[in-house]
């Protein structure tokens, strides 16, 4: 497995809620990484990196259209991503968004958002993940972390629409769904799907043949950006 080149500890920040988010500080500490989450952006200045995590829908506002299927909207939580966000992006520090963590970035840099795909029951959580074949671009870092036809997990029921601006589609589930993206100069990317719940410590009732993306790769990639700025 991929390991990350740490002298220190990292420090990642986790812009959201406690409750919502103990799946990704997990994640984080058994990476060896340290990890808070806060939704005071005051208290970012001292992070290696910045992880926006899944969660509710965005407020739709944000990317100029009415509510047409967005629900557990967050207004409050939603300006402080969008704050911290654009503190990272004038820091040129490493950001990896995770499926809504994914739209808000593509939302930050002017792209908007399907508010609920036809393709929900393909990807939206159902008593668990659904987990679906992918297509990763071949010259990307994904593909050099797992191939170029990843099995991903995923539980979302909105996407990404017209991209923002400087950003890049580097892998597509096998519907056409963007599952992965990533900045064409900053340090900056996300993916729809989940590696926080891919670890293997972690996976329940995960089928092991074909096996899933091991979600510590990504991980592991993010913090190797952290160490490096």
């Amino acid at each position: 497995m991929y390991q990350h080149p740490m002298t220190h500890p990292v420090k990642i920040a986790i812009v959201g809620r406690n409750k919502d988010t103990v799946n990704y500080e997990n994640a984080l500490r058994a990476m060896k990484a340290d990890c808070l989450t806060t939704m005071d952006t005051g208290r970012l200045t001292g992070f290696d990196g910045l992880l926006l995590p899944g969660g509710g829908d965005i407020t739709p506002a944000f990317f100029g259209q009415k509510n047409q299927g967005s629900k557990n909207i967050d207004i409050e939580l939603d300006i402080t991503q969008f704050q911290a966000l654009e503190l990272f992006i004038q820091w040129k520090r490493p950001v990896l968004g995770i499926c809504k963590g994914m739209q808000v970035i593509n939302v930050c840099f002017g792209g908007t958002i399907i508010q609920h795909i036809r393709e929900a029951a393909h990807h939206a959580w159902d008593n668990g993940d659904k987990l679906h074949s992918t297509s990763v671009q071949p010259e990307s870092f994904l593909a050099g972390l797992y191939g170029t036809e990843p099995l991903t997990n995923s539980a979302h029921h909105q996407a990404i629409d017209s991209l923002g601006r400087n950003l890049t589609v580097i892998q597509t589930a096998d519907d056409g769904i963007i599952e992965g993206m990533t900045h064409n100069s900053l340090p900056i990317f996300g993916v729809q799907w989940h590696p926080e719940r891919l670890f293997p410590d972690f996976m329940l009732h995960m089928p092991s043949n074909p096996a899933p993306a091991d979600g510590r790769l990504l991980f592991s990639y993010f913090l190797s950006l952290c160490c490096s700025v």
